[in-house]
């Protein structure tokens, strides 16, 4: 296992595969590299990965101390100095995509293109998940929360294909103070403000059927960075990188292609 040391001293594993120019790919709310697992090497051809466990899952250090997604935003930058990396493109989903917000907006000499995918600004300008997503999300019957939070990402036939696993319902391992800080870094995140001054060429993705982060988040995005393109997959949920990977993968890599022409 390979790591990078934090400001702090946290120990941050990271996972770099493949060859040529390196794509972050960041996870979403507690979850690890493995996120990523079934639709990274749909890039290799084009790209290498690099991923990381986010502190407090995977093989990173888990200190019970307060997160955020500017802190996390820290981490992907000690794991790129730690590579020697001056520049990455960077495609984050849900809460990665709101760590990859705080990134292009604080460290922008560190991101080339920036693809943000199934997330939200955060704060009072986001639209939040429906009443009736947070009830069937906090089901206190074994095992109903988790199989709502699977047809929250995946749609019924694709599931129906797939039985799993499902490498999207969280790390497993993660300790409960670890849920916490990463639940309540998720719900702090409020990069509104920042959004306007991110300068690096952005493409937004959305599928249509997302209740968990709902679809109307992607044009408030899309709108308050400039020149941002915005994709919209009709009838895709949360997870649309894996259900619709032939549809949204080569979407993300024809803009980022375009993207390292721009002059």
């Amino acid at each position: 296992m390979t790591y990078a040391t934090a400001p702090d001293g946290t120990l941050i594993a990271y996972q770099l595969q493949g060859e040529g120019a390196p794509l972050v790919l960041l996870a979403g709310q507690a979850n690890d590299h493995h996120w990523w697992d079934a639709v990274r090497a749909d890039f290799h051809p084009a790209r290498s990965t690099l991923t990381l466990d986010y502190r407090g899952t995977g093989d990173s250090d888990k200190p019970d101390t307060p997160h955020s997604t500017e802190l996390f935003a820290r981490d992907v930058i000690a794991v790129l100095d730690e590579l020697g990396i001056d520049r990455a493109d960077v495609y984050g989903t849900s809460m990665g995509g709101r760590v990859a917000q705080q990134l292009a907006a604080r460290h922008p000499h560190r991101v080339g293109a920036l693809v943000l995918g199934c997330t939200s600004p955060g704060g009072p300008h986001s639209v939040e998940r429906g009443s009736d997503v947070r009830r069937a999300l906090a089901r206190p019957q074994p095992g109903a929360a988790r199989q709502a939070l699977l047809e929250l990402m995946y749609t019924p036939r694709w599931l129906a294909d797939h039985p799993g696993p499902h490498h999207t319902l969280g790390d497993p391992g993660m300790p409960a103070h670890s849920r916490r800080h990463h639940l309540a870094a998720s719900d702090r995140h409020n990069a509104w403000d920042l959004l306007p001054g991110i300068s690096a060429p952005t493409l937004v993705v959305h599928g249509t059927a997302d209740l968990l982060n709902p679809a109307a988040n992607a044009p408030l995005l899309a709108g308050r960075i400039p020149g941002a393109r915005l994709h919209l997959i009709p009838d895709a949920r949360h997870a649309y990188f894996e259900e619709f990977r032939t549809h949204a993968g080569p979407l993300v890599l024809d803009f980022l292609t375009t993207a390292s022409h721009r002059p």
